[in-house]
């Protein structure tokens, strides 16, 4: 997933592993980094989920926009689990990554605007998923 973010007059993007339940996005990443200041300043985020894809005609993909907030207790527990389904390698992480991962902050992004893009019919066909909020 890329993540847009901004603080005042900046923006900035960053590609973030994610996983997903249902519709909220949760992603790790550290307070220190340009993208985790700015969501400190302004917890809100604007993302693009896409293969990368050689022919126009079959570019599929995301755009979305919506809050995000900082997890910790059962969330940030619940959240670790999740991400360990998807991406084993977490929870057999040793040496460095292992000591990456005790320093990282993890996140939820919930959209409250979605659109699915889909160009095989048409070069830019997006229609706007409705959320239930």
């Amino acid at each position: 997933m890329t993540l847009a973010v901004r603080s005042g007059d900046s923006v900035w993007a960053a590609a973030v592993f994610y996983v997903n339940l249902e519709f909220s996005l949760f992603f790790l990443s550290a307070r220190h980094t340009r993208h985790g200041q700015y969501l400190a300043a302004n917890p809100w985020a604007a993302a693009t989920i896409q293969e990368d894809y050689k022919d126009w005609q079959q570019i599929k993909g995301i755009q979305l926009e919506g809050p995000v907030q900082l997890l910790s207790g059962a969330d940030q527990k619940m959240a670790i689990q999740v991400y360990g389904e998807k991406y084993p390698f977490i929870g057999k992480a040793k040496g460095m990554l292992a000591t990456a991962l005790k320093k990282v902050d993890w996140y939820r992004l919930t959209p409250s605007r979605l659109y699915y893009i889909d160009n095989s019919r048409g070069l830019g066909h997006r229609e706007e998923v409705l959320l239930a909020l």
